[in-house]
Formats: structure tokens, C-alpha cells, sequence
């Protein structure tokens, strides 16, 4: 009979790869869209899945998996409901941090960074190149509101379906992306005896410049 397996043996010895400060691009950008592409092609499950953590304003913490969606003029953008938590937590606090974690590639990316809306023509652009279902949620859902059974959405989603029926559907004008402009970047690559390596790029306030530095594990 197999032992029975504990929540604290669970654990894995990293030894894929290493991470060195003369592996690594200057720019953390670049140093992310090579780490991207890798695991695009390793075919990582959700590779562009992230945590999204927001702070609300009362200094509580929530986090969720939010989807990248484009990585435009060195900002990392999604795109929510405007009057969903996330977006309240974030117009009380335009401080987020993003986690990306590659399983597969024993990696994680860690990013800090202020938030702000993108253009809303990129918002128009991005929720027409959606599957109709995808526009026509973004109608039925009022996302984090309470509601009172599944039934509810499935009527509100019939009902805006009927609305639009063989037009274009409008993008609400509660829907649009964000984009998270870092201000750190930490890359992350699992190394074996829990010695990972761990570089940091930080952005000099006054020059602009990527300082990159080593952390302890």
C-alpha cells in the first residue's frame, strides 16, 4: 500500500536551467519576450495567464488570473469590466503587481508597476477581434456583482443575444483594457537545493535607466 502522501512532502528539486547576470538582456522587456517565446514553444499551459494582485482602499489585498493581452510600448495590457472589483481597487490604488509562473520551465516573473487605462480605440480594436460570445458576456455579466443563480446570466446573455442578432455588437462602454507600466521586474529561475537565482531589474527614477542586481533565494 503507497504511504500516504502529506500536503508538506510535496515538493520538486529544480534543475532545468540557471539564470546569470550575463545570460540576462539589459532590457527586462526584452528579457521577458525571450522568456515568453520559450514558453510559448514549450507549450505551456494558459502561458499568458498572470496574477493580477490590486489593493483596495482600505489597504486589503485581492488577487485573481487576469490574461495578457498585448505588450504595448513596454506596458503589460488586459482587458475587464470597468466597474468590476479589480477596476474600483484600482482607481483607489493604481499600484499592482503581476505574477506569470511557467511550471514547465520551473520560471516566474514577478512585476510592480502603476496601472493606467489604455486608449479607448484599442479597447474598440481589442473587443471586436473577440469570439461573439466573448462581446456578447461582456453585455449579460455584471462582473462581481452578486446575483441571484446561474439563471440570471443565462437570461441576461439571451437577452442581449436577440438584442444583436446579425448586427455588430457594440462594445459596452464599461469594457476596456489596462496597462501595467512596471517599475520592477524580477526574474525568477528554480534551481536545485532551493538555491534559485533570483535578478532583479529596477528603474532609476531620475535616469530611467534598468539597475539589475541579484536577490537571495
Amino acid at each position: 500500500m503507497d504511504k500516504e502522501l502529506h500536503i508538506e512532502d510535496i515538493r520538486t528539486d529544480y534543475r532545468l536551467a540557471a539564470l546569470s547576470e550575463d545570460q540576462i538582456d539589459k532590457d527586462p522587456i526584452r528579457q521577458f519576450e525571450q522568456w515568453f517565446e520559450q514558453a510559448l514553444h514549450s507549450k505551456v499551459i494558459e502561458v499568458n495567464a498572470m496574477t493580477l494582485a490590486t489593493v483596495d482602499a482600505d489597504g486589503s489585498p485581492s488577487a485573481r488570473i487576469v490574461l495578457l493581452k498585448d505588450i504595448e510600448n513596454d506596458a503589460f495590457v488586459f482587458y475587464t469590466n470597468y466597474n468590476s472589483q479589480k477596476a474600483k481597487e484600482i482607481a483607489a490604488n493604481p499600484k499592482v503587481s503581476l505574477v506569470f509562473f511557467w511550471p514547465d520551465l520551473q520560471r516566474q516573473v514577478r512585476i510592480k508597476g502603476t496601472i493606467e487605462k489604455v486608449a479607448s480605440t484599442n479597447s474598440e480594436t481589442y473587443f471586436h477581434s473577440r469570439p461573439a460570445g466573448s462581446q456578447l458576456g461582456a453585455w449579460a455579466s455584471p462582473q462581481s456583482d452578486v446575483i441571484p443563480n446561474r439563471d440570471f446570466l443565462e437570461q441576461n446573455l439571451k437577452e442581449v443575444s436577440e438584442k444583436y442578432k446579425d448586427q455588430i455588437v457594440p462594445k459596452p462602454p464599461h469594457w476596456g483594457g489596462y496597462k501595467v507600466i512596471p517599475f520592477t521586474m524580477e526574474f525568477w529561475q528554480g534551481r536545485t537545493n532551493r538555491l534559485h537565482d533570483r535578478i532583479l531589474y529596477s528603474k532609476d527614477v531620475i535616469s530611467g535607466n534598468w539597475i539589475t542586481s541579484r536577490l537571495a533565494p
